[in-house]
């Protein structure tokens, strides 16, 4: 017995190779995808393409899998507590702790936030990753703020495309290390996985495009508080673009480089502000986060 998995291509996939990009979604080995791709059950817009094919964003991939595959990946619902800051029939808005996986992946099957709202609100979108249901945008394990969910399949196709096209306003509050070289400015710097460590990004010449701009709101001798915005979403971007200036995310344990994190346990990088037009009424909607205890402390520091 077989099944038939779909899925659109997003801006995040593009450029990359099919074989690593069907890895990601369907949470399979690499090898597995590519033994797929050559036996003719992978097509990308209706046709067989090779396993290196770079894919461009909207493009429609189907896979031909055994009838059990994926079916660990169906999340459950599980009672945890949780901040929703709005809620309708089509979405809701969460304010995402630190310390949370977004949605259930290798290593973090339970506790997830998709795991945690399935409990709290019953019904999200389905997608095309059962492991993924509702999920518009993701925040890392360690970041904390604001994500919009959608419950309906409406809603979600609509946000999707939304992020897309740079209609959803994201801001960011970091504290980094050191003095920024400008009051503010727009970090353009093309990002792919870091060749020596494949769980991390990197600056690359052959990346995708990338762009975040930054204000600096305060700023000490040894740290500045930054105020971000997304031009792309790429995976790790805030992070990775602060590091390219010299001026890494306090704590980022990841891609921070210093020993001292000044008493935070995880990056400091927050969500803190989401704009966007609702998906079905286009009724305008704005959010912000409040400061979690351990960034308002870390943030206090700039002042003393």
């Amino acid at each position: 017995m077989t099944r038939t998995v779909a899925f659109a291509a997003t801006e995040e996939d593009a450029g990359r190779r099919l074989d690593a990009t069907l890895a990601r979604h369907l949470r399979r080995s690499r090898a597995e995808c590519l033994s797929l791709i050559r036996a003719g059950r992978v097509q990308v817009n209706g046709a067989g393409v090779k396993p290196s094919y770079p894919l461009r964003a909207g493009e429609r991939i189907t896979a031909t899998l055994p009838d059990d595959a994926g079916s660990h990946a169906d999340p459950r619902p599980e009672k945890i507590p949780l901040r929703i800051v709005y809620e309708d029939a089509d979405l809701c808005v969460v304010d995402k702790p630190a310390g949370m996986a977004t949605h259930p992946a290798p290593g973090a099957e339970h506790g997830t936030l998709v795991n945690a709202l399935l409990a709290a609100v019953g019904t999200l979108a389905p997608s095309d990753d059962p492991s993924r249901p509702g999920i518009v945008h993701r925040l890392d394990r360690d970041t904390s703020g604001l994500l919009i969910v959608a419950k309906s399949e409406r809603a979600l196709h609509a946000l999707q495309q939304a992020i897309r096209q740079r209609r959803v306003e994201r801001r960011y509050h970091a504290v980094v290390w050191g003095a920024m070289p400008a009051p503010q400015g727009k970090i353009e710097a093309p990002l792919g996985r870091d060749p020596d460590v494949p769980t991390r990004f990197a600056v690359r010449e052959d990346g995708r495009p990338a762009v975040t701009h930054y204000r600096v709101l305060e700023a000490s001798k040894t740290l500045s508080l930054l105020e971000l915005t997304l031009e792309t979403g790429r995976t790790h971007q805030i992070r990775v673009h602060c590091v390219a200036l010299g001026n890494p995310i306090v704590a980022d344990r990841v891609y921070g480089g210093r020993r001292d994190k000044l008493g935070m346990n995880r990056q400091a990088l927050h969500a803190v502000s989401l704009r966007f037009a609702h998906p079905v009424t286009n009724a305008a909607l704005h959010f912000e986060s409040p400061w979690p205890e351990d960034f308002a402390a870390l943030a206090s520091r700039l002042h003393t």
